[in-house]
């Protein structure tokens, strides 16, 4: 294990507080959602037709924005069809394509669990940082959302001159 490239202190610190963070915040937002039936990845696909065109998205590109795999997707989008929430029709001009499209009854859903949702992410998050703050974490995020969706992605294994098990970054 010589060759792992270790956290340095300042590193560790950091992971672990977004580790922390997103765990607890990811915990507060499920618990508020669940008074609706719904999961965080419900919610998301919701919101995301609700933001598009038509409120109706291709499959594949559902399953982009909201970052699950399609098989993922396939059964979110079931757990919801059985609610009522979203439907799935053929799309009209490609064969094998398939929207997703938000029901008139996946918008009163959305409507009464929007508020409070949005609340959850303020109180916690967003009214506790300052507008800078908001602007640098975008852009934090933005590059460690690029990164794991880039081709080339960082090196993996990379030795670092001086590794020390006690900063693994677990």
């Amino acid at each position: 294990m010589t060759d792992a490239r270790w956290l340095s202190k300042t590193e560790m610190d950091a992971w672990m507080s977004y580790v922390a963070a997103t765990h607890l915040l990811e915990r507060r937002v499920e618990e508020q959602l669940k008074a609706s039936g719904l999961t965080h990845a419900q919610y998301e696909i919701l919101a995301k037709l609700s933001a598009s065109a038509g409120r109706r998205l291709r499959m594949t590109e559902l399953a982009r924005q909201v970052v699950v795999s399609k098989s993922g997707l396939t059964y979110q989008i079931g757990q919801l069809e059985k609610r009522g929430l979203v439907e799935r029709t053929a799309h009209p001009s490609d064969d094998r394509g398939v929207l997703a499209v938000l029901t008139e009854k996946g918008v009163r859903c959305l409507e009464r669990t929007a508020p409070g949702h949005v609340a959850v992410v303020r109180a916690f998050l967003i009214d506790r940082l300052t507008p800078d703050e908001l602007r640098t974490m975008t852009r934090i995020m933005t590059k460690a959302a690029e990164a794991t969706t880039s081709a080339a992605g960082p090196r993996l294994g990379t030795p670092s001159p001086e590794p020390s098990p006690l900063t693994w970054g677990g």
